[in-house]
């Protein structure tokens, strides 16, 4: 990562941590909705580490908005972003049809289970590729990825890059991305490890003109050292983690 990019998403931080951050819910009232209803037992349990109702006032994300969950995988964000959203606001659950084939259709069971009797009645099923996504531009006032941007960057940077700009072209002026990521060192082999370094995700947001106007740490954890494989039985759902909150220009 060049000087140059690194100061300047520095100083984009440094901007936005000056003028503050509104938090656009209550983290309590959240957390007591994503607890209670019949929301899965299993999703339930994933909460003490992913911290969604954090996440969620973190990123701005709020009522009647419009927001995308990117490669959603079974839906875990999707259903915390409908219910922050709320009856007012939709989620668009987006999936490339390569994740709905993954592990014998693993998430296209999930997301259909999820979806069924239209539980989630603010939610689009959006089975659709970054490059042929199907929405106008300016659509979304928010989206959010969750450990998903280093398959990309790791498979073919190009890649990353045509999503970012894909994802750039989808939101309102003013609009929000949200990257969850784990944690990966820099000498270490983090394609194999299902890792990233933060400073190559900086890279690449910069350079597809995002703004950095959030880097939280309440993903953070001092026990994974970053040198196992996300996978691994001792740190799965453990791993260190970052945050970005990331806005397309005004």
């Amino acid at each position: 990562m060049s000087r140059r990019i690194y100061l300047r998403a520095l100083f984009a931080l440094m901007l936005a941590m000056s003028v503050g951050t509104a938090v656009a819910v209550d983290i309590e009232s959240l957390t007591a909705a994503l607890s209670g209803g019949d929301r899965a037992e299993a999703d339930k349990a994933r909460d003490a580490g992913r911290k969604p109702a954090q996440v969620v006032a973190f990123l701005g994300i709020s009522e009647g908005m419009t927001v995308m969950d990117l490669i959603a995988a079974g839906g875990y964000y999707t259903e915390v972003l409908s219910t922050a959203v709320g009856e007012s606001g939709r989620v668009y659950a987006q999936n490339p049809a390569m994740v709905l084939r993954f592990r014998d259709g693993a998430n296209d069971k999930a997301m259909t289970a999820r979806l069924a009797n239209d539980r989630l009645a603010n939610v689009v099923r959006w089975d659709r590729e970054m490059t042929d996504i199907g929405l106008d531009a300016g659509s979304l006032d928010a989206a959010i990825t969750a450990l998903n941007f280093h398959d990309l960057y790791n498979n073919d940077p190009a890649v990353a890059a045509g999503f970012l700009d894909a994802v750039m072209q989808l939101l309102k002026p003013g609009g929000v991305l949200g990257i969850i990521e784990h944690h990966g060192n820099a000498a270490g082999d983090n394609a194999a490890l299902h890792r990233m370094e933060k400073s190559k995700a900086l890279e690449a947001i910069m350079a597809a003109g995002f703004e950095v106007v959030g880097d939280s740490d309440l993903l953070s954890n001092a026990a994974d050292d970053r040198t196992q494989m996300v996978f691994a039985p001792d740190i799965r759902g453990k791993t260190d983690r970052f945050l970005l909150k990331l806005r397309k220009p005004e």
